[in-house]
């Protein structure tokens, strides 16, 4: 029997780097809101997954009428938090015991691929945490207040989401106190002194955070049609 998955999708953004009053989770690609392209990629993989998304909750109402609007996939709804951190843990909250997977993507990341979903939850059949990752393609350079170097770009990966882990493993990383370090959540995981194991994304998985990223991703669907 396949495991039962949860995914927690943080949408708390807001539109302040796009120079937008809407957050960037409801613009959208192509004319689809983002946030429903995202929800309906996992939908599409596994429609058992209990879907959670976690938004500011100024953000609630006027999302409630998007979803209903756009025809997103059943979902519950969860208040976020001041930090990334709260948000997720809030999410947690509202999984049960049960489940054996959980999964945190970021609402803005709506191109990953079926593949890269897969790479995922198959790789938790054998390791405990799991993050997709892409190589850096540019030249990349260490900097501090008094130097700074050039680096070997092959020793380092670019993140992405879904980071997918083993249920009892993630909440337990999360009963931790808040800190500024945890960027994601295989920061909180290995703040708990578990390893991440790293599987391949796609490079069409990109975060959409600014005006660019949009005319980016619109570019990346219609090539994806075709």
């Amino acid at each position: 029997m396949q495991p039962n998955k949860a995914i927690i999708i943080v949408a708390g953004g807001t539109g302040t780097r796009m120079g937008s009053d809407i957050p960037k989770q409801f613009l959208k690609l192509n004319g689809i809101p983002i946030l429903v392209r995202t929800l309906k990629n996992f939908f599409n993989y596994d429609p058992q997954a209990k879907l959670i998304v976690v938004m500011h909750p100024e953000s609630i109402d006027q999302w409630k009428l998007i979803a209903e609007e756009f025809n997103a996939p059943n979902h519950e709804i969860i208040p976020g938090g001041k930090e990334r951190f709260f948000s997720v843990k809030n999410g947690l909250d509202s999984i049960d015991d049960n489940t054996s997977y959980i999964a945190v993507h970021d609402a803005v990341r709506p191109l990953v691929s079926e593949k890269t979903l897969e790479n995922c939850f198959q790789a938790l059949e054998q390791h405990s945490a799991v993050v997709p990752v892409i190589p850096i393609n540019d030249s990349i350079r260490f900097v501090n207040e008094e130097k700074n170097e050039s680096v070997d770009r092959t020793k380092f990966k670019r993140i992405q989401t879904p980071q997918c882990f083993h249920s009892n493993i993630l909440k337990k990383a999360y009963d931790a106190e808040y800190n500024e370090l945890f960027t994601d959540d295989a920061s909180v995981v290995e703040a708990n002194g578990h390893s991440v194991f790293l599987v391949e994304g796609n490079l069409e998985n990109i975060k959409i955070t600014s005006p660019i990223d949009i005319l980016v991703g619109e570019a990346l669907i219609n090539s994806l049609k075709s």
